[in-house]
């Protein structure tokens, strides 16, 4: 696993990230750094008040977290840095040394601004590797733009229907595998907005696609190539999908954290003829899986191997049960 850092997300609480990530910590034979983006390692889950695997961490583990779980820390450490720059609502960020092996809850700064700030500092402390936790209702971790790759984790906690779960979790990884665009270099810059991209790029009078529909025309008569910065919505990509053909439309995001549309949607847009890009696209190293629901289901994990290895080719596998090839 030659990246300087991975997230780990999870597409639905309780669908073993943390044991993911505690699976990772064990196994890889390098010198780690970890934080959180939002909170992660609490013992009770506060959702659902089911109990939840904390992360270990190994002596030698440089982590971040925020001051007040710092505090409550299960391992002896030494604090390397307290970064006042990175403040959260539970106090300010500090980065510490894990003296022996033990548990932590993590908790990092939520921008994307601050994380990628946070991993540098992280990694002027010497880590080969460092591991962002996540979750799918804050995928801005698992942006390319922060880190080098990802693995995702999915499960019965996501639902017990097998079939929605196969149909939930290929549709993430379709966004998620998406193809860069050609040139995307112009386009990193520009300022927030929407914009039709042929010879020339125009910035079309609208801020979001918020109010796409107050155009004076249809958005497709600007250009059938389309480049937005911020979100991609459900309503904005069915409103396209009205047309008979969408030969050569495209339309370009930044990352695929930015697509926000049902699996339907999606692959109505597509039947027709159009395609969706982003400017950066994520390395998915492998999707993990917990066949058990916090609410006392257990679906059958090989068939949920088999079922989702029928239709995603990258490795699969219950961290319980399998092994990751991991350098």
């Amino acid at each position: 696993m030659n990246f300087e850092s991975i997230s780990v997300v999870g597409l639905e609480k309780n669908t073993g990230k943390t044991e993911t990530l505690n699976y990772i910590i064990k196994k890889l034979n390098k010198k780690i750094g970890i934080t959180s983006i939002g909170i992660d390692g609490e013992s009770i889950d506060q959702v659902t008040t089911t109990p939840k695997p904390e992360i270990k961490i190994k002596e030698g583990t440089i982590f971040a977290t925020a001051e007040k779980f710092y505090k409550q820390k299960k391992l002896t450490a030494e604090i390397l840095s307290v970064e006042d720059s990175l403040r959260t609502s539970l106090g300010r960020i500090v980065i510490a040394k894990a003296l022996d092996n033990g548990k932590v809850i993590l908790a990092g700064p939520q921008s994307t601004v601050k994380i990628k700030e946070l991993i540098k500092k992280i990694k002027s402390f010497g880590t080969e590797i460092v591991l962002i936790d996540g979750a799918l209702s804050r995928l801005s971790p698992a942006s390319p733009v922060i880190t080098d790759a990802m693995i995702l984790a999915t499960g019965a906690a996501l639902t017990i229907n097998i079939n929605e779960l196969v149909k939930k979790t290929k549709h993430i990884v379709n966004l998620i595998q998406l193809k860069e665009c050609e040139n995307s270099e112009k386009l990193f810059n520009l300022e927030d907005g929407i914009y039709s991209i042929s010879e020339n790029i125009e910035k079309l009078p609208i801020k979001s696609l918020l109010t796409f529909k107050s155009l004076e025309k249809h958005i497709l008569e600007y250009g059938k190539k389309i480049y937005i910065t911020g979100a991609l919505t459900e309503s904005f990509l069915k409103h396209l999908t009205k047309q008979k053909k969408l030969k050569d439309v495209e339309i370009i995001v930044k990352d695929f954290t930015k697509i926000f549309v049902s699996p339907e949607t999606f692959n109505l847009y597509i039947k027709k003829g159009g395609t969706i890009k982003v400017l950066k696209k994520t390395k998915l190293v492998a999707i993990t899986i917990n066949p058990y629901s916090p609410r006392g289901y257990m679906l059958d994990s090989d068939e949920m191997k088999r079922r989702l290895k029928e239709v995603i080719d990258i490795p699969i596998l219950n961290v319980r049960e399998d092994e990751l090839c991991l350098k």
